[in-house]
């Protein structure tokens, strides 16, 4: 989280473009992941653990930013949806390929190995993109401040809806992340403590997941800013559903398995409004603000369920667990209306 909001500010100052700033974390990310590899120190595992979270930070808004920056319409859309759905299938293929090394291997060690692939990335990475640096996109700007305004649609500054749509990532992830956690503890309240069958519906989330951002393009291109009020609604009934199943096992997995799909119809299109809401040369700024907001959701996730179930007067285990989630669907709702209702308004006007 720090260095997504270091990075843009350690582009501008070096003057790096963003090939090169993407290059320099993932060459942060295979090296750092791989140190676990060779030491069995904790304190020098848990540092490579921190640079593996700076190297991440390094690139990670600049990976959308440059989405933005160099398309725009139904393509843009397209492109921020499979994004979205390449990160979800990353995480499982790497997952299954760290398990795989556990596996053959017996060694704890072997599994990090899974970071090399860091590097197969980076050389194709190089090979492939051009190196459209934003430093020369800004000398160009400086160069001709009229057809920037133009590029930039009147654009002159990070509109403060940007920090509204942080707000929005971070309510998207506490909810997700909620979810992902405490399915496995209600699966069990239901089945028994000896069900371990949990891992594999989640491995389905994914897959969920995966294709909310594969349809995102298509489905915007004929909905709009539908696909908003889309995804809303139908992650709150995935809530409504978990909270309300009680002792259905089925009816918990399937709310569980619906949720991942409309987040990634609704998160690439906050990103896909960022264009809108923030000069050429802020898209990384903007874009981190954001990326800030999931994370931040995804860290307080627990701890947001938690104080939720101790003002319901609920205890932490056992069926209480799906207390919050009702709730949260009531909440996501609420957005949807208030969106919707400000959309009216500004029309109107």
């Amino acid at each position: 989280m720090v260095f997504v909001v270091l990075s843009p500010l350690l582009q501008q100052w070096f003057k790096i473009s963003d090939k090169k700033m993407i290059m320099a974390g993932v060459t942060v990310v295979g090296v750092a992941g791989l140190i676990p590899m060779f030491v069995s120190n904790y304190p020098v595992i848990l540092l490579s653990r921190l640079l593996l979270g700076a190297g991440f930070g390094l690139y990670n808004s600049q990976c959308i930013s440059m989405i933005s920056v160099w398309y725009d319409g139904d393509v843009q859309s397209q492109m921020l949806g499979w994004r979205a759905a390449a990160e979800q299938i990353g995480q499982a293929f790497c997952l299954w390929v760290a398990g795989l090394f556990l596996t053959f291997s017996g060694n704890w060690h072997m599994p990090f190995l899974v970071y090399a692939l860091a590097f197969i990335v980076l050389v194709f990475f190089a090979w492939r993109v051009p190196d459209d640096s934003a430093v020369q996109r800004e000398a160009a700007d400086e160069a001709k401040e009229a057809e920037t305004a133009v590029e930039d649609n009147g654009v002159t500054k990070i509109s403060p809806l940007v920090y509204v749509l942080v707000l929005f990532a971070f309510v998207l992830c506490i909810d997700y992340v909620g979810l992902e956690n405490r399915y496995s503890g209600l699966a069990v309240a239901i089945k028994g403590a000896q069900y371990t069958g949990a891992s594999n519906f989640l491995s389905l989330m994914l897959i969920g997941a995966t294709l909310g951002g594969l349809f995102y393009g298509t489905i915007h291109k004929y909905l709009g800013f539908g696909t908003v009020y889309l995804g809303l609604g139908l992650m709150a009934l995935a809530n409504f559903m978990i909270g309300l199943a009680g002792h259905n096992f089925w009816i918990l997995t399937a709310g569980l398995l619906m949720v991942g799909f409309p987040l990634q119809l609704v998160s690439p299109m906050i990103f896909d409004l960022l264009p809108g809401l923030a000069p050429a040369k802020n898209q990384p700024m903007a874009t981190s603000l954001v990326l800030i907001g999931f994370n931040f959701g995804a860290a307080f996730s627990p701890t947001v369920a938690e104080w939720t179930n101790r003002l319901l007067g609920k205890p932490l285990s056992g069926f209480d667990l799906a207390a919050p989630f009702p709730y949260y669907g009531a909440l996501l709702v609420i957005i949807a209306i208030i969106i919707f209702v400000s959309r009216r308004s500004s029309t109107k006007r």
